[in-house]
């Protein structure tokens, strides 16, 4: 299965781009960070181990964590291993959980990238071409602002709950933060107090997971904290509401069967509420995070944010006319440097800076009907030697043809880095199989046009040796309003892309 296809397929559907959910598993992969238990773990340094804690605690977690805080504390103030800390520190220390909390967050802040395979790389690169809507995550460390350094930071329940965020352009820690030991959710008293403002962060979060793609990376589909929350969410939208979320929360699950990839429909069971999920079984990540980077948006999350807060402060403050700037996007570097951003991407006529806020639409669009008169020079080199590296389907050779390169050794002498969108071959634009689509192999392609599906048109086409560009082209065109904004649009990208290597490729 080319999950890669599905994903971007799905986001594609969705005005509003993805969100990630980030749980312990994705610090576990990446930074190599331990479990819950076997970072306590590491703080059993009385003589006990850890098992004796858990089964004081019968098995509870965070009662664990309290037992080893409460011994830890003592050891803290006696022992001449902490002599420095206690000097440096003794005015944070609140109760006898500090100590444990200090000590975990110099733990964490220390903690970086472990030595890592190649595959793993691949996928750490992918992750950050993703410009993603926000993150949500329960991970005390701080792999995530180092991903995402452009993003606003809101650390613990209180602070998300006390504050006007812009559901854009953010990273909610929810359980804390290792900057700020007094933030971790560690003991059960701090559960205790988490779960009685549950149903508030739920109704907070709710506009999220009806609006965006929330896509779940390191947790069980059975995990009590998110099972929790999603609980809160369903009772706060309602059953009449529910079927909002179908398609909306992605599950990442790295048990990839032995048949390869696969995208199943799972349902979470809420007392007589149940919630549609998709699951996605994959060893590799990579085709995940490069479905989120495809998704089309006109300016980056980190813009959008400072735009929507600063129009929150226009319409709230009594001298809004003394705070307008009319600036370029690409200026907006220091929200200290200005204090309200209008018309962006509208100041004088379509130059080099207007090329760059051309949208992906527009070319598939230019490609079919021919009607943006387009400098071909300018988009080349402003637009779409700009796109994100993920972005692979998208039409290039006309635009080539129209600056003369209409051959692979004009392209190469070109100095042109368009590799990834100009070395191509028919299977690469298909998301159908060789094998599902063998059935039509000898069908005249007028004929497989008039019979075929919608579906296994716009999947199919590229493996078809009878394909025939001039009868592609006269579809394309006759039925671009409605396949442009149907549920199999992605696909229809693709098979755009696919015309415009058939017709203007080398």
């Amino acid at each position: 299965m080319d999950i890669e296809a599905e994903l971007s397929s799905v986001f594609s559907q969705r005005s509003s781009g993805p969100f990630l959910f980030l749980g312990s598993g994705f610090s576990r992969r990446y930074i190599g960070l331990e479990d819950w238990e076997g970072l306590l773990s590491r703080f059993c340094l009385t003589g006990k181990p850890y098992a004796y804690y858990k089964s004081s605690a019968n098995n509870d977690t965070p009662k664990s964590a309290q037992l080893i805080a409460d011994d830890f504390h003592d050891l803290w103030w006696s022992h001449d291993d902490y002599g420095k800390k206690r000097e440096d520190s003794a005015n944070l220390i609140n109760d006898r959980t500090s100590p444990l909390r200090l000590e975990i967050c110099d733990y964490l802040q220390h903690k970086h990238l472990a030595e890592i395979s190649p595959a793993i790389l691949e996928e750490i690169n992918a992750l950050k071409e993703c410009d993603v809507d926000g993150i949500i995550t329960t991970n005390w460390d701080m792999f995530t602002e180092s991903l995402f350094p452009d993003h606003t930071v809101y650390i613990g329940q209180k602070e998300l709950l006390f504050s006007n965020t812009m559901n854009i352009g953010e990273i909610y820690k929810v359980h804390g933060c290792c900057s700020t030991p007094e933030s971790l959710v560690l003991t059960d008293s701090d559960y205790h107090d988490y779960n009685n403002r549950n149903a508030y962060l739920a109704s907070k979060l709710i506009t999220i997971f009806v609006e965006h793609p929330v896509v779940f990376i390191g947790y069980s589909i059975s995990d009590t904290n998110i099972r929790e929350l999603l609980k809160s969410i369903s009772l706060c939208i309602g059953r009449e509401n529910i079927d909002k979320l179908r398609d909306n929360l992605i599950f990442i699950d790295r048990n990839e069967p032995l048949g390869g990839p696969t995208i199943e429909t799972s349902y979470l069971q809420f007392d007589s509420i149940q919630i549609p999920v998709k699951v996605v079984k994959t060893k590799n990540y990579t085709p995940v995070y490069d479905a989120i980077a495809q998704f089309e948006r006109k300016l980056p999350a980190r813009v959008l944010r400072f735009c929507k807060e600063r129009v929150y402060e226009i319409v709230k403050g009594q001298n809004p006319d003394k705070k307008i700037a009319v600036v370029d996007y690409d200026q907006v570097q220091d929200k200290n440097d200005i204090e309200i951003v209008f018309g962006l991407g509208v100041i004088g006529k379509v130059g080099e800076t207007g090329y760059k806020g051309i949208s992906i639409g527009d070319i598939f669009e230019d490609l079919i009907s021919n009607n943006k008169n387009f400098d071909a020079r300018k988009l080349v080199d402003t637009t779409l030697s700009l796109l994100p590296s993920q972005t692979k389907f998208v039409p290039v050779f006309k635009y080539l043809r129209m600056l003369g390169i209409n051959s692979k050794a004009d392209y190469d002498k070109s100095g042109l880095k368009l590799d990834r969108l100009a070395n191509r071959k028919a299977e690469d634009f298909a998301t159908a199989s060789a094998l599902q689509t063998a059935r039509y192999s000898k069908t005249p392609f007028a004929e497989f046009l008039a019979t075929a599906t919608e579906s296994e048109i716009v999947s199919m086409t590229p493996l078809l040796p009878l394909a025939d560009q001039k009868i592609l082209g006269e579809y394309l065109h006759a039925n671009y309003d409605h396949l442009i904004s149907c549920n199999n649009r992605y696909h229809f990208r693709r098979l755009m892309a696919y015309y415009d290597w058939k017709r203007y490729g080398f």
